[in-house]
């Protein structure tokens, strides 16, 4: 993204170094990337809302690019992350800002409007939907949910022993590693991508070259690391079981994703759960034949949703 505009520093907040890429000048909002993903996943968006009067803000997350990487697997709690994004708006002086997240950066965003609802204005969250169950499933941890529901083959599972799935990743080189996770549409399993020979369409061999030479550098334990602790998150969850989301949300997801195939969540988001559990819901959109990538998949349109949800809240501050 040479050449765009998008500034590129680091800030100190909560005890690690975070990189952070910026461009714009207007409303804050802040994006939240996914595994295997990093700021540069938002490089649409960023200049997107940029253009339309958003200052657009999108950090490394702890463990991935060029922000900080812990070695301590229990250094990736949501509580770390989440102290992570506010500490990083305490260094840039931003009391409250619009919010962004896809993938973890979803489920991280759905944890910040849980434990500091203060700080976010609204929320555009992309294919992972808030339940209590991915916080505090009563019928028991998840990754215990996810092997018996997929077997321990299922990525989630095996992602659970340090080392292994490293050395996996080692073995079939990054390039073939991210690409399977880039063609992931609809598929429980790494080896069942539809075609990982080539960069899926909306890829370029320019951003796949991107990628690439950030996780060689920083490699895949961090990021697994979040997974590694989805059992210490629903321990750490007790004290926010049944709460709800009290902020206002809009919801994305691709109609071929498998997060929108798990079981019993069609019904959960169209047949009021969701609404129950999110109050302030005002939309879900369901983009028909898009994958779980779908800020990148289909760029324009995501960047119009955001813009068009936050650009309601603007226009109101306005007006007081």
């Amino acid at each position: 993204m040479e050449g765009e505009g998008i500034i590129h520093r680091q800030v100190e907040a909560n005890g690690i170094q975070i990189h952070l890429a910026e461009k714009g000048e207007g409303p804050p909002v802040l994006l939240l990337h996914g595994f295997p993903e990093l700021w540069y996943s938002w490089r649409h968006q960023i200049l997107g809302l940029a253009a339309r009067g958003f200052r657009a803000l999108a950090p490394d997350l702890r463990g991935y690019g060029d922000s900080s990487a812990p070695p301590d697997a229990a250094s990736y709690s949501v509580l770390h992350i989440v102290g992570d994004i506010v500490a990083l708006l305490d260094a840039l002086a931003l009391p409250q800002v619009f919010l962004v997240g896809h993938d973890w950066g979803a489920l991280i965003a759905w944890y910040m409007c849980l434990f500091r609802p203060d700080r976010v204005r609204a929320l555009v969250n992309l294919s992972v939907a808030f339940s209590p169950f991915l916080h505090r499933n009563p019928n028991g941890k998840l990754v215990d949910y996810f092997r018996s529901h997929y077997g321990d083959d299922y990525y989630i599972c095996k992602f659970q022993e340090p080392g292994v799935i490293e050395a996996t990743f080692a073995h079939i080189g990054t390039r073939n590693a991210l690409r399977r996770f880039f063609c992931y549409k609809r598929t429980n399993h790494l080896t069942e991508q539809e075609d990982a020979s080539l960069p899926p369409s909306w890829l370029s061999e320019e951003d796949i070259s991107y990628y690439i030479s950030k996780f060689e550098k920083s490699g895949f334990t961090g990021p697994v690391n979040y997974y590694r602790c989805l059992d210490l998150n629903w321990e750490l969850g007790a004290p926010w079981y049944s709460a709800q989301i009290k902020v206002p949300v809009k919801f994305i997801v691709g109609d071929k994703d498998l997060t929108y195939h798990y079981p019993g969540i069609q019904d959960y988001l169209h047949k009021g759960g969701f609404k129950q559990d999110v109050p302030l819901l005002e939309e879900v959109v369901v983009m028909e034949g898009v994958a779980h990538f779908v800020n990148q998949e289909k760029p324009r349109e995501v960047t119009e949703h955001i813009s068009n949800f936050f650009n309601k809240f603007s226009l109101l501050a306005s007006k007081l």
